[in-house]
């Protein structure tokens, strides 16, 4: 997203049940109608394989003042999960020349509420060895923390819940 567009106005692609797109709408209308859409969740590890942590911004339109263990968010019309990543990636950080995120998994996010709030999902990874500087209108605070300090937190902080669905997919994956 550029950084001079509104975050409501941007257009996404609306999809249905197996991830094929069936329409547009501006990313306002499709939280309000609860439209499926394309979401990226990239978990991002420093040098010394600490995990990027924040809370998201009070002005978010989904999830205002959560923490979340991802960095990512919606994929625009047109646009590739891959290129989302990325993209979302650095804008987030605050960074540029970020390698390539790599795609792990596949999941359809359905959460509560009213709409409904429902989104394909691409989760990915990558290590960034770069000093970050979150965008402050997207990150309130950051920091690494580790696995067992992420871990901790899990149970202390209030997460995003895409992300911890996310989070505990990867996990799972993980662990297969």
């Amino acid at each position: 997203m550029a950084p001079a567009e509104i975050p409501a106005e941007e257009i996404l692609d609306i999809v249905d049940e197996q991830d094929r797109v069936i329409g547009r709408a501006p990313r306002g209308e499709a939280y309000a109608r609860g439209l499926r859409h394309r979401c990226v969740f990239v978990l991002v590890r420093d040098g010394d394989g600490r995990i990027f942590v924040h809370r998201r911004t009070a002005g978010k339109l989904v999830f205002p003042s959560l923490y979340d263990m991802f960095v990512g968010g919606v994929v625009g019309a047109g646009e590739t999960y891959d290129d989302a990543a990325l993209r979302e990636a650095e804008e987030e950080l605050g960074v540029s020349g970020l390698p390539r995120p790599v795609p792990v998994l596949t999941f359809l996010y359905e959460g509560s509420g009213d709409p409904v709030r429902t989104w394909w999902s691409h989760v990915y990874e990558v290590r960034c060895t770069l000093p970050v500087n979150p965008r402050v209108e997207e990150v309130a605070w950051h920091g690494f923390l580790t696995d067992a300090e992420l871990e901790a937190r899990l149970r202390e902080w209030e997460w995003v819940p895409d992300g911890l669905a996310a989070y505990e997919r990867l996990r799972a994956h993980q662990a297969a």
